[in-house]
């Protein structure tokens, strides 16, 4: 085995070290890619059709179908899923099923074409195209106001259904069962599978498909009305009420554990970190962390900012696009500051307890040091990957976890998708550096105990985590525990580069995986660069930091308990400074002195012998840490602060929308 001078503990040698390596690549590769596949429908493993396509589909749509010939270029081309009705199919074990039997008339993935002023009526033509066939599957002709907005209108009280019947106009139940006719044999429905499930009198038309059912999911086909004409047509699935109520109680649980155990606990950690860096000042540099602390705020706004055309998605107006980035922006700011200062805190508290965990680059082997980092980092990321899929396996068969679709996390809903393993970079630094550098070291402060230390910044960090689509909401906190403790085990044991490196070449290889299986040769090639990515910032690190520009550490000037007991602190300096001079004359190199020197060279053996006494008593103590990890993604906060600015603009100026609708 071997032992690091940084590092409390035994380190796997190599060879031991990257055979678990390729053994968690290989358990990936089956229980993650392969297996899955194999038990994936036909329709989830062909090709998607480009968002060229789903253009042209939806333009020849317009023209041929709903009779406007006008521009057809201008068009914002986004993925919309039905997350609900994925989520019930994928908690039943239904989704093999659906897929094969309904995937094509009733897709729960397609791609949302939105065509601005197609023509001197309209002001927002939507139209939704399957992913995988290409054909059109829904539509909504927006005069005025959009259905989604008539909802939240009527919800808040500020709209009432006679109101929206009115706008309609004098049409009736036949009338509408007419005009919804020709689009019903668009969509290729039989009317002998259609029963009429709205009266005269009700908003809209509503059908029921008789025929088309599944588990407790019933088809349907929604269609609206302005003016005498059909404004739009949805067909969907229902989701039992059950399934919604339980849904409900996740995401409450959801917004608890991240808001107050995660978001509460992590400005603790940052207001601490504000202490700390100052009071442990005298062992650091308020330097460090400088460079790490930048990138990660430019990488996080670029991050914000690619994910610009699914903000545009619901038609936000630009002062509310541009108020959201400046208060992303600041919140980034502020989250980089938190980061500075747990990258100057933490390693301050270490070097106080005499544990170096972050070295410096003008520190001897720092170049060395970066270099085995990086290969550790490797070998580390590909262990998760394995233990991470056994993990999942172990859930999927205990506790029954199961996820849905979620389009603010897909790579088709981003300006530039080559940018998105970027933020690889941003988990990896801000995580490590707030929950493994300073949150084990205060925390260890606190309770006298690393896997106490460990195990409580692994679950605050595992709160964060809760507002992602996996069901139940404790499987992230489960998992993430230990994920945590496995990080904290790679950091205390290896250090915070290493760490660092692992964290983001785990994160790198999941989202490069997700840039690739888009398709295309430019999305290809960019995988493998960001995969290799963290090789080329390891080398050229070392390759800057050769050997031969290693400086020597100077000697100590702390006195033994002996010298403090035998001789008086003057003179012991004077002895230590006059030996230590480099114009002394020859003669001193031995004969007086050489005991005083001999002695510390004593001490120093003595003191890395009990040190390493005292870890492997301790080891058995801090070698047990879980082994999970999990798929980062991008913090949700600025969706939701969105969705509520564009509630309050809604309700503030209901007026306007009956002004528009009365001018049309």
């Amino acid at each position: 085995m071997q032992t690091s001078k940084n590092s409390s503990g035994i380190l796997l040698k190599p060879k031991a070290l990257w055979i678990l390596a390729a053994i968690g690549l290989v358990l990936f590769i089956v229980l993650q890619l392969w297996l899955p596949s194999l038990n994936e429908p036909e329709q989830q493993l062909s090709k998607n059709i480009s968002k060229e396509q789903a253009r042209q589909a939806a333009a020849s749509f317009a023209q041929t179908e709903l009779g406007i010939n006008g521009d057809f270029q201008n068009a914002h081309v986004t993925y919309d899923t039905k997350p609900e009705l994925y989520g019930y199919l994928a908690k039943e074990n239904l989704v093999n099923k659906y897929s094969k039997s309904y995937g094509r008339q009733f897709p729960y993935d397609v791609f949302h074409v939105s065509f601005s002023d197609p023509d001197d009526v309209l002001s927002l033509l939507n139209i939704d195209v399957n992913m995988q066939e290409g054909n059109v599957v829904a539509f909504e002709k927006v005069i005025s106001t959009s259905n989604a907005t008539k909802q939240t209108l009527l919800d808040y009280g500020r709209e009432n259904t006679q109101s929206l019947i009115a706008r309609e106009g004098d049409i009736s139940l036949a009338d509408k069962e007419q005009l919804a006719r020709p689009y019903l044999k668009a969509l290729g429905i039989s009317e002998a599978d259609l029963k009429l499930a709205s009266s005269e009198g009700q908003y809209g038309l509503l059908y029921e498909l008789s025929n088309y059912e599944i588990g407790q999911s019933q088809a349907q086909i929604q269609f609206h009305f302005e003016y005498g004409m059909v404004s739009s047509m949805e067909s969907l699935f229902t989701v039992p009420s059950s399934y919604n109520d339980y849904l409900g109680g996740q995401k409450t649980l959801a917004y608890i554990l991240t808001f107050a155990g995660y978001g509460l606990l992590t400005f603790v950690l940052a207001v601490l970190a504000i202490v700390y860096s100052i009071l442990t000042r005298a062992h650091t540099s308020f330097k460090r962390g400088l460079f790490l602390a930048s990138l990660y705020f430019v990488l996080s706004m670029v991050g914000a900012i690619n994910m610009l055309p699914y903000l545009q998605k619901d038609s936000l107006s630009s002062g509310i696009l541009v108020f959201s980035f400046v208060l992303q922006g600041v919140v980034t700011l502020l989250m980089s500051g938190s980061i500075y200062v747990s990258l100057v805190g933490g390693d301050a508290l270490w070097r106080q307890k005499g544990r170096n965990l972050w070295l410096r680059a003008k520190e001897p082997g720092y170049g060395r040091h970066v270099l085995t980092a990086m290969k550790n980092g490797y070998a580390w990321a590909l262990i998760l990957l394995g233990v991470q899929s056994i993990i999942f396996l172990a859930l999927e068969n205990t506790i029954h976890t199961w996820s849905t679709t979620d389009a603010s996390q897909s790579t088709y809903n981003m300006l530039l998708p080559l940018l998105f393993p970027l933020l690889a970079w941003v988990a990896g630094i801000g995580e490590e550096a707030v929950y493994r550098l300073f949150g084990i070291a205060m925390l260890k402060k606190m309770f006298k105990s690393t896997f106490v230390a460990s195990l409580i910044t692994s679950l605050i960090w595992a709160f964060g985590h809760t507002l992602y689509p996996i069901y139940p909401v404790i499987s992230r906190p489960i998992e993430l525990m230990f994920i945590g403790l496995l990080f904290s085990f790679v950091f205390l044991r290896y250090g915070f580069i290493t760490a660092v490196f692992t964290h983001v070449i785990f994160d790198t290889i999941l989202m490069a995986i997700s840039l690739m299986v888009m398709g295309g040769g430019l999305n290809l090639v960019a995988g493998l660069f960001y995969l290799i990515l963290p090789a080329i910032v390891g080398y050229l690190i070392y390759r800057f930091n050769p050997a031969h520009k290693d400086h020597p550490t100077p000697p100590t000037k702390k006195r033994s308990r002996l010298f403090r007991l035998l001789i008086p602190k003057r003179i012991y300096n004077c002895l230590s400074k006059f030996i230590t001079n480099r114009k002394r004359p020859k003669i001193f190199d031995g004969g007086l002195f050489y005991f005083f020197q001999r002695s510390k060279m004593l001490q120093q053996q003595f003191t890395t012998f009990l040190a390493n006494a005292r870890n492997r008593v301790k080891l058995r103590y801090d070698h047990r840490f879980g082994t999970l990890l999990a798929v980062e993604g991008y913090c949700k906060a600025v969706y939701l602060i969105l969705n509520s600015l564009q509630q309050i603009e809604l309700l503030a100026v209901p007026a306007r929308f009956t002004a528009q609708a009365d001018h049309r």
